[in-house]
């Protein structure tokens, strides 16, 4: 009797415990009474009626779904091959478990589809540097499509898009002529900007030279002018004779005769300087013959 009651006292034990569930901090429970949807139920403990109801839990973190590779025709007929990955998370746990059997075949098929509808309207050049274009278009077409299921598309990444091979080698060798081409340019741009700058290096230092030579004349014709001014002034505040005049003059036809010149023109004002030079040849004639002779000797015994 008393085994009877301790099996008795074992089996309600593990039919009271088998109503106890432990609901994680990133789950929700979905309480299921006789089979009808009854409540939802956050982290923690609960207690449900054994064998007359249910718990369903449902992962609210973020989820990934990776779309395999497929093959997309671009609006220029070009072959690529194009994948995604998706990134979502659960804002209904309710619809997401009753309004969709399987999430996440379903929505790897809708990227698969909107993904060859959202390349296909694009030109190969196009959809190789509209990636973000393309995320963000997929995006909001996933997001609209899933918004019934109680789910919450937060991102859409495109993980390659890959032109044939032959395609590719053509890309690159369009690139590398492009590359050169603009490598030419640069280059004959630098010989040009080169060729500039030494012309008007040059024009700039004939300028200069040109400027430092007439700079240099200017001052020695300035020198010059300010140095007969000088001395004219000089004469002409001494109040020179027709004499000294005409000494100077003599000074200056000697250093003229010394030259290697063949002919000397005078001046027409010469004349009255030459008449000056004969007056001062009549004056020392006199004076020469002013002075006496010298006394005979007479000598002794002659």
């Amino acid at each position: 009797m008393i085994a009877l009651y301790i099996v008795i006292a074992i089996v309600i034990f593990i039919i009271a415990a088998s109503g106890i569930k432990i609901v994680r901090p990133w789950q929700k429970g979905l309480v299921e009474r006789l089979g009808k949807y009854q409540r939802t139920v956050d982290s923690g403990l609960t207690i449900i009626v054994p064998f007359m109801e249910k718990m369903i839990k449902v992962d609210m973190r973020e989820q990934v779904v990776d779309v395999p590779p497929q093959g997309v025709i671009t609006k220029d007929n070009v072959v690529v091959e194009v994948d995604a990955v998706i990134y979502y998370e659960v804002t209904d746990p309710v619809m997401v478990t009753y309004n969709i059997a399987n999430y996440y075949l379903a929505i790897i098929k809708l990227a698969q589809t909107n993904l060859r509808n959202v390349v296909g309207d694009l030109a190969l050049d196009e959809s190789l540097i509209s990636r973000d274009v393309i995320n963000s278009k997929l995006r909001q077409i996933l997001d609209d499509a899933t918004d019934k299921w109680g789910t919450r598309v937060t991102r859409v990444e495109l993980q390659r898009i890959e032109p044939p091979v032959d395609v590719t080698e053509a890309m690159h060798r369009q690139m590398k002529a492009e590359r050169d081409r603009r490598a030419m340019i640069l280059e004959a741009e630098g010989h040009k900007r080169s060729a500039i700058l030494k012309a008007e290096g040059d024009a700039e230092a004939i300028k200069k030279v040109a400027e430092a030579e007439r700079f240099k004349k200017l001052t020695v014709a300035k020198g010059e002018g300010e140095a007969i001014t000088t001395v004219y002034k000089a004469i002409h505040d001494g109040n020179p004779t027709n004499d000294l005049i005409a000494i100077k003059y003599l000074e200056a036809l000697e250093a003229i005769a010394n030259g290697k010149a063949t002919k000397v023109f005078l001046p027409i004002e010469a004349s009255g300087i030459l008449g000056s030079i004969g007056g001062i040849g009549e004056i020392l004639k006199e004076k020469v013959n002013r002075v006496p002779e010298p006394p005979e000797t007479h000598y002794r015994g002659q």
